[in-house]
This record gives C-alpha cells, sequence and structure tokens, in this order.
C-alpha cells in the first residue's frame, strides 16, 4: 500500500514536470518576463546610486525581488491546472483512484514547487552572471531555504484559490489581482526602509518576508538596515511558517473540493 501512495506521488510530481518541458511557450515566457525587468528595468535605474549601501547598484537590489516574483507566480499555476483538470475530469478520474488524497495534494505540491524553483534558478544563475554580487556558503544554503518555501507557501496559496473556483480562465485574473499589489509593496522594486507607512504596510505582507529575507541571504550583515530590515533568520521563520500554513489549508480545502 505504502509503494502505491509513493508511486502516486511520483506520479502527479512527473505529471506537472512533463506539462512544463512540452509547454515550451510558457517556458519562454515564465524567463523572459523576470529578465526584461531585470534588464530593462534595472539598467534603467542602474545609474542611481541607493543611498547608504556602498557599492550596491539598483539591478543587484532588483534582482532578489524578481527571483520571487517568477518563483509566486509559477506557483500559482498549480491553480490552474487543477481547474483544468476539474474542468476536463481528469481530477475526478485521479479523486476515485485507490489512493489516499493527501498523496495526489503532496504530488502537485511537489511538482508544482519544482517547476517554480527551476524557473528560480535559471532568474539566479542569470542575476549572478549579470553581475549581482556571489554570496558565501551560508548565504548559498538560505537562498536554497527561502526559494523551496516560497515555492510551498506561494502553492498552497494556489490550492487555496483553485479549490474554491471552478472557473480557470478567470482565476489568472484574480491572482494578479491579489498578487501585484503584494509584489509591489514587498520592497521588490523599492526600500521600504526609510518610509514609515510603507514599511508598516511590508510587515504585514507575507511576500515581504520573501524578498527581504533572499536579499539579506545574498547581501549578508553588512547591509542589515540599509538594504534589508530583518535578519535572515527571522524572515525564514516567518516564511517557514507561512509555507505550513497555506500547504495546509490548501490541502484541506482540496481534500474537501468536488471534481
Amino acid at each position: 500500500m505504502m509503494n502505491l501512495e509513493i508511486q502516486a506521488i511520483y506520479v502527479m510530481w512527473l505529471r506537472q514536470m512533463k506539462r512544463f518541458v512540452r509547454s515550451k511557450s510558457r517556458l519562454v515566457v515564465s524567463i523572459i518576463q523576470p529578465l526584461f525587468f531585470l534588464l530593462i528595468l534595472g539598467s534603467g535605474f542602474n545609474q542611481f546610486q541607493l543611498a547608504d549601501i556602498g557599492n550596491i547598484d539598483y539591478r543587484s537590489f532588483l534582482a532578489p525581488g524578481i527571483i520571487t516574483m517568477a518563483i509566486v507566480f509559477s506557483s500559482m499555476f498549480t491553480g490552474i491546472s487543477v481547474l483544468w483538470d476539474k474542468q476536463f475530469g481528469f481530477l475526478q478520474e485521479v479523486l476515485v483512484a485507490p489512493v489516499s488524497r493527501l498523496s495526489i495534494i503532496i504530488g502537485r505540491t511537489l511538482g508544482g514547487a519544482s517547476v517554480a524553483l527551476v524557473q528560480g534558478f535559471i532568474i539566479l544563475l542569470i542575476s549572478i552572471f549579470l553581475g549581482i554580487p556571489f554570496p558565501g556558503p551560508l548565504g548559498i544554503l538560505l537562498i536554497l531555504l527561502f526559494m523551496i518555501f516560497t515555492a510551498f507557501t506561494a502553492v498552497g496559496f494556489g490550492l487555496i484559490f483553485a479549490s474554491k473556483m471552478n472557473d480557470f480562465q478567470s482565476f489568472p485574473i484574480i491572482m494578479n489581482l491579489v498578487m501585484m499589489p503584494l509584489i509591489l509593496l514587498s520592497s521588490a522594486f523599492f526600500t521600504v526602509i526609510d518610509t514609515p507607512m510603507l514599511l508598516t504596510i511590508a510587515r504585514v505582507n507575507p511576500v515581504f518576508y520573501m524578498v527581504d529575507g533572499l536579499r539579506g541571504s545574498l547581501f549578508g550583515p553588512a547591509y542589515l538596515g540599509s538594504l534589508y530590515v530583518n535578519p535572515p533568520l527571522i524572515n525564514l521563520i516567518v516564511v517557514v511558517s507561512l509555507s505550513l500554513i497555506t500547504i495546509s489549508v490548501g490541502s484541506y480545502s482540496f481534500s474537501k473540493s468536488e471534481a
């Protein structure tokens, strides 16, 4: 029985990966869009030196926000795939299979997170190639942890929304309506440290802790308080907690949903 559950997890994960690899347009767009922000926006504002942060240019400041944005939006695509499977009957066939819904949820979650991490790693490697600082071993470990738990958190959000909806065409519209303000107010594009109102808003924004933690992992303790707000470990605790909450709620909502 255990082998059947593990096989179900693997099959659901593999299906997500195959759909991603076969969808060449999705792969290209998911990489081109973040690069557009990083290259065009980063180069355009690169001439401005950020105050009190030494030789860090705007493109380096922007990179953690773009990586987070790429992972979040890619992870949200898991919700669209759930709605798509509802629409065409695949989800109904899966739910009547002799495996637990938990295995199906785990497989989908791992698949969605894996796809998002692939895109995040590509953006990270390109960012390093473009000249952002290369962190030490501890920084690399923290970056990996933030990327992993950011992906799980976003997948959880996607499952929560997908479990309550039936129209896959309206899903991306609602996701953009919810996520774009969170991205814009997360310090992804501009610092919130010197503006008390923005900092207060950021502290109740879950995406802020993802961006701030990734930026802190990238640049190290020398820039705490000037380039990022919280120590990376504090941000990591928040992001891990968020991932556990969203995955739990998303899994429960999915298990109670009808195909």
